[in-house]
């Protein structure tokens, strides 16, 4: 893969490589099990848990990146053999573990972006839904098809899907076991954008790192605050959620960033953002 993919995947033997780009202040945390398409194993999860952990302990992250190092795959979803393998008493705890890791990667304080550059399917969808923002190439193939195996999805997809879709439109996706292609999902609003697959198959993390670059300049205490207020606003009525609102704005306004804001924009220079 282009634009930096190539420089690291070569280097990566376990299911999840964890790349800190300290000078850029993004870290990409990519998906590396190419004989089981990315499926979501046991190790895959433990993987996810440490990648997750790394990125809240560095106070230098201002955005993360979560995609594939596997050509035209994000992520086929649960390890169906692994699976077959398990105790019917192992599943349940194994989904909650999977559910888990997809919930602190949805918490994590800063901006998320899921690049998908191929099939991202049950589980795979799930951890791309948890991101904040989502981009596809128009050949990238996304579904919960979960119904296909007269199971459900179980690692928020129909909890997430919904919010991001709409109710009706989430339960046709979910019932039907129904699969788009990044087209169709940037038109139903499951994707922010489809952008067209290049020759190196990393199209959509090209652009995925195109946006962080575009997010990380910005103050990004006044970013956390944002998420905090709008993930947290979302889930109660318009008059908690102004006072929300107002409780992360306050937590903006004592901050040398703030200061640094305003000098730059009467001294009509860059700003030089320190995160304090």
């Amino acid at each position: 893969m282009s634009g930096g993919q190539n420089t690291f995947s070569q280097h990566c033997n376990s299911s999840i490589y964890y790349l800190p780009l300290i000078v850029l202040c993004i870290v990409v945390v990519g998906i590396n099990r190419p004989k089981a398409k990315n499926a979501i194993s046991k190790n895959l999860v433990k993987g996810m848990f440490e990648a997750v952990e790394n990125i809240k302990k560095n106070n230098k992250v201002r955005s993360v990146i979560f995609c594939s190092l596997v050509p035209g795959v994000f992520c086929a979803g649960a390890d169906l053999k692994e699976r077959a393998k398990m105790h019917q008493s192992e599943v349940g705890p194994f989904v909650s573990k999977a559910r888990a890791v997809i919930t602190e990667l949805g918490n994590l304080p800063v901006p998320t972006i899921a690049a998908i550059d191929g099939v991202a399917l049950g589980g795979g969808l799930e951890i791309a839904l948890a991101c904040d923002i989502r981009i596809a190439s128009n050949t990238a193939k996304m579904g919960l098809v979960e119904a296909k195996l007269a199971i459900m999805p179980g690692a928020g997809g129909t909890q997430r899907l919904p919010r991001v879709i709409g109710i009706s439109l989430a339960k046709e996706l979910i019932f039907a076991s129904r699969v788009v292609d990044g087209t169709e999902a940037c038109r139903l609003g499951l994707v922010n954008h489809s952008v067209e697959q290049n020759n190196s198959g990393d199209a959509a993390y090209l652009r995925a790192l195109e946006l962080a670059r575009e997010i990380n300049p910005k103050g990004p205490i006044a970013i956390r605050m944002a998420k905090l207020a709008i993930n947290q606003g979302i889930e109660v009525d318009l008059s908690t959620g102004l006072a929300i609102e107002e409780a992360c704005y306050a937590q903006v306004i004592p901050t040398k960033d703030r200061l640094e804001g305003l000098a730059a924009f009467k001294e009509k220079r860059s700003p030089h953002y320190k995160g304090e």
